[in-house]
Parts: C-alpha cells; structure tokens; sequence
C-alpha cells in the first residue's frame, strides 16, 4: 500500500479538515494539491490546513506530505489575495532581469512555505510563440528561448533557495499549439531538431539550475513519438528517452492533471500506461469518483505485475530524497505573507515591466491638462482553467487612473461588446480629453477592435492598454499609442497610471513578436 501512495496526489474540495478526514487522506497519497477555488481563503486558514494535513501523516507514523500549488502569480494566482500580487511572468520576461526573478521566486517561495506549501507548479518553461494561445499566454516568459532560459534558471533558484520545489513545466512545451490540453491533447508541429533548438531550451536550462520536478504536459508530439493521439504523459519516447535521457534530468516526473480532456478518455486514464512512460506522480483532481478510479486502477496494476518494480522503488526513492531535501528548511512565519517587503517588491516589478509598445501620437506622458477622462475596460474574466482573473475586482484601472484625474469616467465592458454598445461609447468619447482603452484578448474578439477603431474615429485622442498580452496591440493597428502592462494585479494598475502620468520611466521591452 504504500508503494502505491507513494505515486498520487491528490486534492479535496473543503477550507478545512476533521482529524479523521486528514489522516484518511494522509494514509492515501504523497501529497496533496491545494486549490484556490477549493481550498483557499486566507493565508491563516491555508496554515491551518497544512498544519492539519501534516500532523496527521505524523499520528498515523507518515513521512511529511508533499503540499502542491499552482501559484505561479499573475494570471494564476492560487493562494489567494493575501499572498502578495506579483505581476505573472511576462511581466519579468520585459524585464529581461535575472536577479529580479531571483527576488521575486524566492518571496514567492518565502510566502507558500509560510503557509505549509512545499511544491510549486511553476516556473511554466513553454515559449509564448502562438498569440492565439492564451492557455499559455502571459505564464509565458516569452518567446525567445535564449532570452527565456535564464529567467527560468533564475526563477527555480529563487523558489528553491526558499526551500519550495519547483517544476518545469509544462513538457516539452505548451506554447505553440492553439488547443488547451484542459480540453483536448495539442500537437505539437515541431521536428526534434526544432524543438532541441527552441522549446526544449528553458526546460534545460530549468534542470541545470537544479529543478526538483518536471511536469509532462499532455502534448501530442508526432515527431518524437510518431503519433498525433499520444499525449507526453503516455509516452516513454518523451519521458525516458528524452527527458531523462538526453536532457538528462534526475528529479520527480508528474503528469499534469489527470481529469483533464487532453488525456482522460470516458472519465478515466490508464494508469499504468502513465507509470510506464516514466511518471513518478500522477496528479489527480478532485472527483472522488475519478480519483476512486485511479487508485482502483493503481493497485490492479501493482497486483497484476503490469508496473515495473524497479521504476517504483526509483520513484519512491526520488520521493525521498526531496523530502529529504524538504526537510533542510525551517518555516517561516506567517507574517511573511504579503508583508512590507514583498509588496515593494511587487510594485517594483509592475514599475519596471511596464511596457511601451508604441506611441506615434506622443501622448504618454499623458497631457496634465487632460481633465476628463474616459476609461474603458473588460470585466476580468478568466481565459482558460489556469486562471484566476476572475477573483479580481471590475474596474481597477479607472481607479488607477483617478488617483490623479479625479474626472474619470470609468466603463466597464463584457467579453463581447455589442454594435449600440460601441455607438454609445464613440459618443461618450466625443465629449472628454482622452480615452484609455484596457483590453483582453482582442485577437479572439473581433469587437474589441471594432470598438478602439470606432474610438479613434471620433478624433479624441486613444491610449490603449493591453491588460494581458500584448499581442492585442495588433488587433487594433490605427490605435498610436499602446502599451502593456502582463495583468491586471493592483501594481501593475498603478504603475501604468505613474508611467501614463509621466512619473516612472518606461524602460522594458515587449518580450514576445509583434506583427506592427
């Protein structure tokens, strides 16, 4: 039986735990995976859980529970709104900063040990090469591999030297299909000497800088494994030979979640296939059911002799060895989280990643004498399942803004905006100094660019703010002056209005490729 918890995590939909439920999930898995709509309310209340979780793997005479989170800040930020709101991880691709990515993982890393997390699901290695892939999006440090590398290099080691895990994911690489594995399994259109060239990239420089784990993602990789319906989490092409082999990576393997469509066929996987492949961990979700059925399947193929006895005593080895490594590191207080430190942190973060990608009408710094201003912006909405935007409050950016133009009117638009909502707004325009124009994905919503045309059209002047990627500043080309901000976090609101009013020099660079 324990050979068998020794290759699950799992996760639970509650904010907290009975002894007896703690000790029955503690007796089951390595690990557990907390997440942010499940299981997180507060920094106190995520240090609680944890703190349950573990003493009852210790009353039961357990080793210490791996505890994961997909916190990677920004886009996805799954620890909740106490943890400090760092800008995702474009922000510090314009950058360009290795030892601001430092910084920033190790106070990430400082926070989730705070709260009894020990593994992070990050940093995210795929290249954002696809602008109609917003699965990856701004989690992307950019999109070129010699720029991206030591960023990620530098973000495991400020993770790690916090004493928190980190993980490559998500392999071998999830920037350049459209798909979204949640879904459906991607493929790849790669060669192998182009991926070796390109996407393979980050993740050696992630395991030269000492990562503990890799997730696979579920990818199709036709030119590694000479099939469009073999997910990387099936294939031993992908998880042995390459990774282990020609990368040469000796840390944990773990599937991406297994509940998603891109490998669970009718509401199941083969589980001994995935162990066969090369992974150590297989992530399940929270469907008991689902679960249930992976546990079933695990211990048929241990009984039946279909797992390799080798391959389960290498994984329960490289388990203990990160426990072991786990154990080095004292807990901080929980005090740290959110603490003074790590919000300037933040705000230097958004202050230098702010971004100007263009600006033929002059107008930044942003005429003083413009009184009335009209701000117009999406309500956050999340892309994909790897979001959290959601959570955050509509109207961030007009309040940004009117710190220091108190006449701003703020508008606040859905996903799609209708055509009299347009002529309705064009008016609205007519009447004020300046508009500034927040969008989301305005490469998969042709409205939006109707919109900012209809907007210039008026003759006010325009100032558009891509609030995610920058890729936007392409849906609407007559638009003179964009900029860029990677989230809609409350310091990178802020710093775009200090940029915008002239009052922070504009010194990043989009770190991905524009068609304008």
């Amino acid at each position: 039986m324990t050979a068998a918890r020794d290759r699950i995590l799992l996760s639970f939909d509650s904010f907290e735990l009975s002894d007896a439920d703690a000790e029955a999930l503690a007796t089951r898995a390595a690990g557990i995976t907390l997440y942010r709509h499940l299981n997180v309310r507060s920094a106190a209340q995520i240090r609680a859980l944890t703190d349950t979780l573990q003493a009852a793997a210790a009353r039961v005479g357990l080793p210490p529970l791996i505890i994961a989170a997909d916190h990677e800040t920004g886009q996805l930020h799954g620890l909740g709104d106490d943890a400090t709101p760092f800008a995702g991880a474009m922000a510090l691709g314009a950058t360009g900063d290795e030892l601001l990515a430092r910084r920033v993982g190790r106070a990430i890393g400082t926070e989730m040990r705070a709260m009894g997390v020990s593994l992070a699901f990050s940093p995210v290695c795929d290249l954002a090469t696809n602008p109609r892939n917003p699965v990856v999006g701004i989690r992307s440090l950019g999109d070129d591999p010699a720029a991206v590398a030591p960023l990620v290099a530098a973000t495991v080691r400020g993770l790690q030297s916090a004493g928190v895990a980190a993980t490559a994911k998500h392999f071998p690489g999830h920037g350049d299909p459209s798909g979204d594995s949640h879904h459906g399994a991607p493929v790849i259109e790669r060669t192998a000497d182009e991926l070796r060239a390109r996407e393979l990239v980050p993740f050696q420089a992630a395991i030269g800088a000492g990562a503990r784990l890799a997730m696979a993602g579920h990818l199709a990789v036709p030119s590694l494994t000479g099939r469009r319906d073999l997910p990387a989490t099936l294939a031993p092409e992908i998880l042995r030979t390459l990774l282990r082999g020609d990368l040469g990576f000796g840390g944990l393997t773990v599937s991406d979640a297994l509940d998603m469509g891109g490998i669970a066929e009718d509401g199941g996987v083969d589980v001994a296939a995935t162990l066969a492949a090369g992974t150590d961990l297989l992530l399940c979700g929270p469907d008991p059911s689902a679960q249930a059925r992976v546990e079933a399947g695990l211990a048929a193929a241990m009984a039946e002799g279909r797992i390799d006895r080798r391959d389960t005593e290498a994984a329960t080895a490289r388990l203990a060895d990160l426990r072991g490594w786990l154990a080095e590191f004292d807990q901080p207080s929980i005090d740290v989280v959110g603490g003074t430190g790590h919000r300037q942190l933040a705000d230097e973060l958004a202050r230098r990643s702010i971004t100007l990608i263009r600006d033929r009408d002059g107008l930044v710094p942003m005429a003083r004498n413009a009184r009335r201003v009209l701000v117009i912006e999406p309500r956050p909405r999340d892309l994909t399942p790897a979001d959290t935007t959601s959570t955050l409050p509509p109207g961030g950016l007009a309040a940004a803004i009117r710190a220091t133009h108190p006449m701003t009117e703020s508008h606040v638009v859905e996903a799609a905006v209708p055509t009299e909502e347009i002529a309705a707004l064009r008016d609205r325009a007519a009447g004020v100094d300046v508009v500034i124009l927040g969008t989301v994905d305005a490469l998969g919503e042709p409205s939006v660019g109707e919109l900012a045309r209809s907007l210039v059209a008026t003759g006010t002047r325009v100032i558009a703010v891509a609030l995610r990627a920058p890729w936007d500043a392409d849906a609407y080309p007559e638009v003179g002056t964009v900029l860029a901000t990677y989230g809609i976090q409350a310091p990178s609101l802020a710093a775009l209005a200090a940029a915008l009013r002239g009052d922070a020099p504009i010194t990043s660079k989009v770190p991905v490729a524009l068609s304008g």
